[in-house]
């Protein structure tokens, strides 16, 4: 009787997760304007509703073996309010641009899954005699409850969400800016004894430092390196300063004229977004080109994009009713550092050519 009820429960549950699976698809797809606009405090409290479910779930298992038909309402209770959330969220996603809708699918999608396990969990548990399901389920409730506690501090307007993603960009380069300068020079006997070609160490077959780790190795650049990435940092330092002040100049704009969460005003962040996403991609090429050996044309071909995507930035800006001289100024100061790099990728090149032809001078 146990397998039978089990099976049946098995076949009710995999039905409700298809038709889940099949709302949710509205999720990938452009609210139309036709449909009505629902508030984020809507789909809050339609979260709060499905919280409260998983709470009963979770009661559910708390005392003995519960019934089937207690666990078969209980689903279809559950899984009537999760399609509810669903089609909620989707209308709030009327006039939501590209970055807003990510961040609502990424929410309603956290909850989604999260339901899913709970929900298999307690089916999978029916009829076991381990106690351990009765400490799972509760925790799986808790992952509900979480995810549905997350979607108040989901972006409930466009301006609000490209604002954060804004920020995560600049918090990127940081991370990266902070890499770059953990790069230290290689101690100078290890700079004489590669200019040998060999080592003591080597002679003998013995590592230099027992207390290298694998992270130490290829990290020590040479002092023609070492010039190189100081003036990539500075690159990227001037990366940072123009981002903060993208960001202040857009809060600026906003306590001046409060725009509306939709219209070329939008367009124009979106548009911003984009470029900062991408400079910050060739930031990340950029600081990956300063490790040993160091890749010269890769270097040139992320700073004329960076150099690029700058200007982009800066014309967009300039479109704006008011344009931030601080703004102005870091955009100058980026494009400056980027110009220094250039003119010392341009000398060591030429020095490294001179150096190899010297070389070949002398073994002749």
């Amino acid at each position: 009787m146990g397998k039978a009820e089990k099976e049946r429960l098995n076949q009710i549950l995999s039905s409700y997760i298809n038709s889940i699976h099949e709302t949710f698809q509205l999720l990938d797809e452009t609210a139309t304007s036709s449909l009505e606009k629902v508030s984020w405090e809507e789909v809050v409290k339609m979260g709060d509703q499905v919280s409260k479910q998983a709470t009963i779930v979770g009661m559910i298992w708390v005392g003995e073996k519960p019934e089937v038909k207690a666990i078969e309402e209980n689903m279809e209770t559950y899984f009537n309010t999760l399609q509810g959330f669903l089609l909620i969220s989707h209308g709030s996603k009327v006039g939501a641009g590209p970055t807003l809708s990510s961040y609502i699918h990424a929410s309603v999608k956290q909850i989604v899954d999260s339901c899913f396990k709970l929900m298999m969990e307690t089916v999978s548990s029916y009829g076991s005699r381990k106690v351990d399901f009765k400490l799972v389920v509760p925790q799986l409730a808790g992952a509900v409850w979480e995810a549905c506690s997350a979607l108040k501090k989901t972006p409930s307007t466009n301006i609000t969400a490209i604002g954060r993603s804004m920020t995560q960009v600049a918090v990127s380069v940081k991370d990266v800016l902070r890499e770059m300068k953990e790069l230290k020079p290689a101690p100078s006997n290890m700079t004489d004894e590669a200019l040998d070609g060999s080592s003591p160490q080597e002679e003998i077959g013995l590592p230099g430092d027992d207390n290298l780790s694998d992270d130490d190795l290829g990290n020590d650049l040479s002092p023609e390196e070492m010039k190189v990435a100081q003036s990539g940092a500075g690159v990227v330092s001037e990366t940072v300063a123009v981002l903060k002040e993208l960001i202040r100049t857009i809060t600026g704009l906003l306590k001046q004229e409060k725009p509306n969460d939709t219209g070329d005003f939008v367009d124009a962040l979106e548009k911003l977004l984009k470029l900062s996403q991408e400079i910050s991609e060739q930031i990340d090429e950029l600081g990956a080109s300063l490790y040993p050996p160091q890749e010269i044309p890769a270097i040139k071909a992320a700073l004329e994009k960076i150099s690029s995507i700058t200007g982009e930035m800066l014309a967009i800006v300039e479109s704006f009713k008011s344009v931030s001289e601080t703004f102005l100024q870091a955009c100058t100061g980026l494009k400056s550092s980027i110009k220094q790099m250039e003119a010392e990728l341009d000398s060591s090149y030429t020095s490294d050519i001179e150096a190899k032809m010297q070389n070949v001078a002398l073994s002749n």
